[in-house]
């Protein structure tokens, strides 16, 4: 099948819109739920969910990084396209038998997830979602307006099922399912979308050890990677309390809805950079790179500042005033998301599409051990806010590692970036922190004083960016992305 090839701009708007859709569904959910369930019951999800994630780590090897880069490299060959979906999709399926027989023993010998057997077993229909869901070849392909209208469509029937099903504390079992199918219950139906693309690789010999040797690079990135993503909630979990996971999943939401939004434009770029990089077009490589260190300075940045000053009404408006200790765990992590967006730029849109995974493997695996003593230091005493500690941390030891790893180029790259714009926002930022927080707002309740402040924080915010010039923005706006 010829797939049609969409502009950045296009496929960075429907990616943009997919990830505010995981930003708009927590919004009309967890509020809703978490006063329900309250944090004990959000707790147990969280770590099932938490749980489930190394198993399905396990399922999927590394190839939902190391699929887009051979697909968008074979996307003009319909035989060869077909022939690396089989094997990837065959390697997958192999590995989730494994997975499943591991997560089967561990329900019966670890306490923690015997107590809770049913939701585990909810928590694990994630694994096979995400093997037969392919997303991978419809992001090589470049495929995001139909990854977007199938997600949508999930949430929303996520949305229905809240609901109907969830209405006392001990319904958190529903909101197991809400947040499997939510998240992964577009599984199905992109297995169905993905069968047109095998037909070309029928009857043809299959070899799997072409992509081992990549895929063991990619696997052990993504066990750093899925360690200390997972590590502060499982830790927290056998540590402590489900009300102290409870907590800190109220901060960590936040954080992570916002890290899609940080690096929707890194995802929609991975495939075109794969192919930039396998042609040689280096100063196109460099250009995209150097736009995509600009959006994320630009975005990350003034909306980390905006969460830190507002936390303690963000909490209270989204999840309540039984989750107010989770302010403080949401400030500490708030850097994350400039540190994660740099990250992303430098391990997945440079070092991956050049053929470098190595280098952030090395430089996950770094943050990985980091995250995990910093933990075993700090959650006994600080619980949640220690947890965040070590993700803080971390973050900054793989970003640091990566910079230092691609120096040379970055040197490069680094001058291009819209600096004059970033110290514009930062200078803007002062006087509409001073406005939002005088007592005509603050004394507001608290949904229209997020809202009011937010107008005006990033009303001057946009309004500057775009008096400067600011080439994304204005790309946007009159399609030139």
């Amino acid at each position: 099948m010829k797939q049609k090839q969409h502009s950045i701009h296009y496929n960075f708007i429907m990616n943009f819109i997919l990830s505010a859709s995981s930003i708009l569904f927590p919004l009309i959910t967890f509020p809703y739920v978490s006063r329900v369930i309250l944090p004990v019951g959000t707790g147990k999800v969280a770590f099932a969910m938490s749980t489930a994630a190394y198993f399905t780590m396990a399922a999927m090897l590394g190839i939902p990084t190391y699929g887009v880069r051979a697909v968008a490299q074979n996307k003009n060959d319909p035989v060869k396209l077909a022939l690396v979906l089989k094997e990837l999709l065959c390697i997958n399926l192999f590995m989730s038998l494994f997975a499943y027989a591991a997560f089967g023993a561990a329900l019966f010998l670890v306490p923690q997830m015997a107590a809770e057997k049913t939701l585990m077993i909810i928590a694990s229909a994630s694994i096979f979602l995400n093997v037969i869901g392919v997303t991978w070849l419809f992001q090589g392909l470049e495929d995001y307006s139909a990854i977007t209208l199938v997600s949508l469509i999930f949430k929303v029937i996520a949305v229905v099922t809240m609901f109907l099903f969830i209405h006392t504390e001990q319904d958190y079992l529903w909101y197991g399912v809400m947040t499997v199918l939510s998240s992964f219950g577009s599984g199905f139906v992109n297995f169905f979308r993905a069968i047109p693309y095998l037909k070309a690789a029928k009857g043809m010999e299959m070899d799997f050890r072409r992509h081992m040797k990549p895929i063991m690079v990619f696997f052990g990135m993504t066990v750093a990677t899925t360690v200390y993503t997972n590590l502060d909630t499982v830790m927290l979990g056998f540590m402590k309390s489900d009300y102290d996971v409870g907590i800190y999943n109220a901060a960590i939401k936040i954080k992570s809805l916002l890290v899609t939004l940080v690096t929707s434009l890194g995802t929609v770029m991975l495939p075109r950079l794969s192919e930039y990089a396998s042609q040689n077009r280096n100063e196109e490589f460099k250009a995209l790179i150097s736009k995509a260190i600009s959006f994320v300075l630009l975005f990350s940045i003034p909306v980390s500042l905006f969460c830190m000053v507002m936390a303690r009404p963000t909490i209270l408006l989204i999840s309540g005033q039984d989750y107010l200790a989770a302010a403080m765990p949401m400030i500490i992590l708030m850097p994350t998301l400039v540190l994660i967006g740099l990250s992303n730029i430098t391990g997945i849109q440079i070092l991956v599409p050049t053929g470098k995974e190595k280098q952030v493997m090395i430089s996950v695996c770094a943050g990985a051990v980091t995250d995990l003593l910093i933990n075993c230091l700090l959650i006994p005493s600080m619980a949640s806010s220690g947890a965040a500690i070590g993700t803080l941390i971390a973050e900054t030891v793989v970003t640091a590692w990566q910079f230092w790893i691609l120096r040379s180029m970055l040197r490069k790259i680094l001058p291009k970036t819209e600096w004059k714009q970033l110290i514009l926002v930062l200078l803007v930022s002062i006087p509409a922190f001073w406005l939002i927080r005088l007592e005509i707002f603050s004394s507001l309740p608290v949904f229209i004083y997020l809202a009011v402040s937010g107008i005006i924080y990033f009303g001057m915010i946009g309004i500057t960016l775009l008096l400067s010039g600011e080439q994304i923005l204005n790309g946007i706006i009159h399609r030139k992305v």
